[in-house]
């Protein structure tokens, strides 16, 4: 949007975000939303810039150092947007710019200015109005204005990440779109997997897939061949998968700000050992069944907990835990079992990949319940580092960690997955491996 010409969503998706936000709001109240400032890598050089959530979500701009502003006359909202003026100077080495007639024009907004006149223009407005709602810690030059004024300042994230819970149609449809470059991504890193791989190999394949489909990592990935596989948030993706390990990949991409988040697991010669197949079908098993207590109306633990139940059983079954199955997954599903299933189930997934809105384990307040339109994670895994000195863990299963992972859409009908296009059923996924080695080998 900020050098482009184009939104993700209609006009009207975002004046009916901006009425339904500004609805919430006390009379003589000023918005003031700033988006995230540049990151710089190391001196002069910055990190890719990406817009904050909000702003994409109010009104879809995506260029640095804008501000956006909505103000009450006469009884009624006007929105505002501050953005950067043309400058053929700064052009020339950063990229053309919009600038004020561009966004008064391109962006669902009442009226656009020029930063050069932010502290008159948004001081005028304070002096009107009774308390502030702003985001502060993101733009040091509004927070200095804001901060300095007397007037009381309020945080509008309270009232946004409710209402970023249920996506709306346009939503997800880019959603669905960011789920289906990802999941081709992941069947390109399987298809082109062999026993030595590097890890960063398999990276540099699925992101690349991103690339040519005009998107980005929306995280960092997680590459985990063998013990690698065991940590749960592994990002050095510097080893060679070797023959008969799996690797564990947590990869997902970003369309328009909105995010995909997947993780499959797979042998890199095609072909799961006895013990593995064991791990991966326990999983499959759980996450299938954590996919179907996805069901609206339900409380958010649902899936948790049926997650957990198959987990658990599962791990006294296979000898794994000596224990019964009720001391296996507790009386609060904190039993033996979180010895080896250590996170939580899923979470939200929006413009962040864990996205606001709450309901994942551990939160506080009232449980979230389940309801059309919103789009969770479903996530169970095993993990049995052979590093750990915590525990005992069994020679059989040692080095071997399984995470599987779709995204979700609750709808009225049931849950809907929007990742079903990627392969994780162990027929499915030894053909596709075994495919690409003959590819590779004719």
């Amino acid at each position: 949007m900020g050098t482009t010409n184009s939104l993700p969503l209609s006009f009207e998706d975002y004046n009916i975000r901006q009425k339904k936000f500004l609805k919430e709001l006390p009379e003589k109240t000023l918005v003031l939303i700033p988006t995230n400032p540049v990151s710089y890598r190391s001196n002069d050089t910055t990190y890719p810039y990406r817009a904050s959530s909000y702003m994409l979500y109010l009104c879809g701009w995506d260029a640095p150092e804008a501000i956006f502003m909505a103000y009450q006359e006469s009884g009624s909202w006007v929105t505002s947007i501050f953005v950067r003026p043309r400058d053929t100077k700064a052009e020339i080495w950063e990229g053309r710019r919009v600038g004020v007639e561009g966004a008064s024009s391109q962006c669902p907004i009442d009226e656009a200015y020029s930063l050069n006149d932010m502290e008159t223009v948004i001081t005028e407005k304070i002096n009107a109005c009774s308390n502030i709602y702003s985001i502060l810690g993101l733009n040091d030059s509004l927070d200095n204005i804001t901060q300095n004024s007397n007037v009381e300042i309020l945080d509008p994230r309270l009232i946004l990440d409710d209402m970023r819970v249920i996506k709306s149609e346009g939503e997800i449809k880019l959603m669905q779109n960011a789920a289906s470059i990802a999941s081709k991504a992941h069947i390109e890193g399987m298809r082109k997997s062999f026993s030595g791989i590097g890890e960063w190999e398999l990276q540099s394949i699925i992101e690349s897939y991103f690339t040519s489909k005009k998107s980005g990592p929306s995280y960092g990935s997680i590459v985990g061949g063998g013990d690698n596989a065991t940590i749960l948030h592994y990002h050095s993706n510097d080893v060679q998968v070797n023959d008969g390990e799996l690797v564990l990949v947590d990869a997902g991409c970003e369309v328009s700000g909105y995010a995909s988040d997947i993780t499959r697991t797979w042998p890199v010669n095609g072909k799961f050992t006895e013990a593995q197949r064991e791990i991966y079908e326990l999983v499959l098993k759980a996450e299938i069944a954590g996919i179907e207590a996805c069901q609206a109306g339900s409380p958010w633990s649902s899936m948790h907990h049926a997650t957990s139940k198959i987990l658990a059983k599962g791990l006294v079954d296979l000898g794994i835990l000596n224990c019964s199955f009720e001391e296996a997954l507790g009386e609060n599903f904190d039993g033996k079992y979180r010895n080896f299933f250590m996170h939580g189930t899923g979470h939200m997934l929006g413009l962040d990949v864990h996205d606001v809105g709450g309901g994942r384990q551990g939160d506080k307040g009232p449980e979230r319940i389940l309801q059309p339109g919103m789009v969770l994670t479903v996530e169970p895994g095993l993990y049995f580092g052979s590093w750990r000195t915590d525990i005992t863990i069994p020679e059989r299963y040692s080095g071997i960690g399984i995470r599987i992972e779709d995204d979700v859409l609750i709808t009225a009908d049931g849950p809907v997955v929007l990742t079903s296009s990627c392969p994780k059923e162990i027929s499915e996924i030894e053909s596709l491996i075994g495919k690409g080695l003959s590819e590779t080998n004719a």
